[in-house]
């Protein structure tokens, strides 16, 4: 009994329908903004390592080969996201076996999901990657490099939809310990491989996917020994419960697909921009634009650590119906991304030339491209950081055809005119503005269909605290 007061007096005591919302907002946003940063600066790291340790034509490979891990990231949030969302209306609702229900069916079917694409992505390796704009000389690295990964990408699955899960249980602090700690040993290892043990670009493939399984065993670890709230449960084999599976995945699908197709979005943006590139400048042009992309998930995670954040408070209250706190909690999140949109903007503005540095030797050619480049490449977070919480909003509301629609903008509808039209009329400097132009496109299409945009900011009926 004095062992789990213990227990219970070391975890984080959060109340998502009674706690003030910006104190609450915070408890969650900290420790989830530094697992996002610690994930993105790791990422940028193994570029580092590769581009000084291997060369550009390496980072060329690693760009090429990156939408598959949109793929996985994608779908991990459809069911993550998804899950997250039906997960806190029904813990709103006193109702946990259901909760607990739905986050199980969320791991096994996404796994399972996930090892179902591994499994063909191996089968048909070079079309898959001729798909994704692979030239003849990239070829034999993307193939170094897609195989050992592969098996990282399900635990990745493994790991993203138990940061959802962790978070809900009321423990943000440990969620945000699945990126630290997995991550500072993939920088290790990543050293260890590509440079004393010379085992290029495969070595670093090796090193995440170890990370990968590492932070998967952290979230079943968690889930069998310290969960609280949330816990796995035993699914049934009969017709009956593989009907209402079927029905609660498609339930969870609905609710997170615009997250899916954010990554998705991400996806569209390196397979569009390598073949641009590509095509207009050669491996030099996609090892410069690959510095842009891995700086480009520092943009995507700062803003989705807000986004995430703000998910579980507003979904518990749209649950409860509380439309007060729910208004409240989107405004905090807005105002905290416009702020996160704005300094992001001025960082890799201001210190383009530094950030080239760390990936590109300086006597390159790719090296010029992307010094030229990335300053405007910068712009998109901005606007980018609006949509996401915006789109968060409309997620956590369970308003999914607005938020498919908006990342069908983002992704899509705006964004491949933009690559192909934008070079056109100011080259080279078309080929970075594309992105920064579909995502003002889009802030602006969402301001100007919005008729009750005005609610976004207005505090609400009931002015419950």
């Amino acid at each position: 009994m004095n062992r789990n007061k213990i227990k219970d007096k070391e975890r984080d005591s959060i109340d998502f329908g009674k706690s003030r919302i910006e104190p609450l907002f915070q408890r969650i946003f900290f420790p989830t903004l530094l697992s996002m940063v610690f994930a993105s600066l790791f990422t940028v790291a193994d570029g580092i390592f590769v581009g000084q340790g291997v060369g550009s034509n390496a980072l060329a490979a690693i760009n090429i080969v990156a939408p598959l891990f949109l793929i996985t990231t994608g779908i991990a949030l459809m069911f993550g996201s998804g899950m997250s969302i039906v997960a806190s209306i029904h813990l709103a609702q006193n109702n946990n076996k259901a909760a607990n229900i739905i986050i199980t069916q969320a791991f096994h079917v996404a796994t399972l999901l996930m090892v179902i694409v591994a499994i063909a992505v191996y089968s048909f390796r070079i079309p898959f990657l001729r798909l994704l704009g692979c030239s003849d000389a990239l070829l034999p690295l993307c193939q170094n490099y897609l195989l050992p990964i592969l098996p990282g990408c399900i635990f990745i699955v493994i790991q993203m939809i138990g940061t959802f899960a962790i978070r809900l249980d009321g423990s943000p602090k440990f969620a945000a310990s699945l990126e630290i700690f997995p991550g500072l040993l993939n920088i290790f290892l990543d050293w260890l491989f590509v440079f004393p043990m010379q085992m290029g670009i495969a070595g670093s493939a090796i090193a995440s996917s170890i990370s990968c399984a590492v932070a998967a065993g952290m979230v079943v670890w968690y889930m069998f020994f310290r969960a609280r709230t949330i816990k796995l449960c035993r699914l049934k084999l009969s017709l009956t419960s593989l009907y209402l599976t079927t029905r609660n995945v498609g339930y969870m699908a609905r609710s997170g697909f615009s997250s899916m197709l954010g990554e998705l979005a991400m996806s569209m943006v390196l397979l569009t921009g390598n073949y641009v590139f590509i095509r207009e400048l050669g491996e030099d042009g996609v090892a410069a634009f690959s510095v842009a992309c891995y700086l480009y998930p520092i943009v995507f995670m700062i803003n989705n650590a807000v986004a995430q954040s703000a998910q579980p408070i507003i979904s518990f209250n749209y649950g409860a119906g509380n439309r007060y706190r729910v208004q409240r909690a989107f405004r905090v999140s807005l105002s905290t991304a416009i702020i996160c949109g704005v300094l992001v903007t001025v960082f890799l503005t201001l210190c383009s030339k530094p950030l080239v540095n760390l990936f590109l030797q300086t006597d390159t050619k790719a090296y010029e491209i992307a010094i030229g480049g990335l300053p405007l490449f910068a712009y998109s977070a901005i606007f980018f950081a609006m949509n996401v919480a915006i789109i968060g909003y409309y997620q956590a509301t369970e308003q999914n055809t607005r938020a498919t629609l908006c990342m069908l903008f983002r992704g899509l509808i705006f964004l491949v005119p933009a690559f192909i039209l934008m070079p056109m009329f100011i080259f080279p400097q078309g080929m970075w503005l594309a992105v920064p132009v579909t995502e003002c496109t889009t802030l602006g299409v969402l301001l100007l269909t919005k008729k009750e945009s005005k609610a976004w900011l207005r505090p609400g009926y009931r002015r419950r605290r």
